[in-house]
């Protein structure tokens, strides 16, 4: 079985947490399901579940580079030389980057309000990218738009190989059985 999942933000993406903060259990009566992957506390979007630890395994493993898809709200005006980096790799602390799948994108429509909103600048635009990467470094699509000058304001995995968030609202989920 495979669970799709629509992560909300400052969810975390596990079923435990001896802080009281929100995690996968609040939202997915579900046993014997783990996480494929993980999304931070401040991400939103598409996490995978599954009780079967070879798919689990196929759709973690980095040597299996199953493609990530992400909207990216960052802070200014992307430039073109902005996405010609993230589409050639971007050097970070821990080495190179694998060339992204980078472009421009309009603001995604039917988009759902993030709780809380993000920080706004009266004088500082924003704009969208999408973003595709085939790695999961900590936090690197975060800091890959940091690196080429466009700090990361929001954050929503769209899709994780073959499976896309599409219709899915914040904590909604659906199961696809084999």
């Amino acid at each position: 079985m495979i669970i799709l999942f629509n992560k909300p933000f400052d969810v975390l993406c596990q079923f435990t947490d001896e802080q009281g903060r929100q995690t996968l259990a609040d939202f997915i009566n579900q046993e014997d399901v783990y996480a494929a992957g993980r999304l931070d506390r401040d991400s939103e979007g598409l996490v995978l579940l599954t009780d079967d630890g070879k798919l689990q395994h196929r759709i973690t493993d980095p040597k299996n580079k199953m493609q990530k898809t992400y909207w990216v709200q960052v802070e200014g005006e992307v430039t073109d030389n902005a996405i010609i980096q993230l589409t050639t790799g971007i050097k970070l602390k821990d080495g190179l980057t694998r060339p992204a799948r980078a472009k421009k994108i309009s603001p995604p429509e039917n988009l759902w309000p993030r709780v809380p909103p993000i920080r706004e600048r009266k004088n500082i635009p924003t704009s969208w990218l999408e973003l595709s990467i085939r790695e999961g470094r900590n936090r690197q699509v975060r800091r890959m738009t940091a690196a080429a000058g466009f700090p990361t304001l929001r954050l929503i995995r769209v899709s994780i190989g073959d499976w896309q968030l599409k219709k899915l609202k914040p904590g909604e989920f659906i199961k696809i059985l084999p």
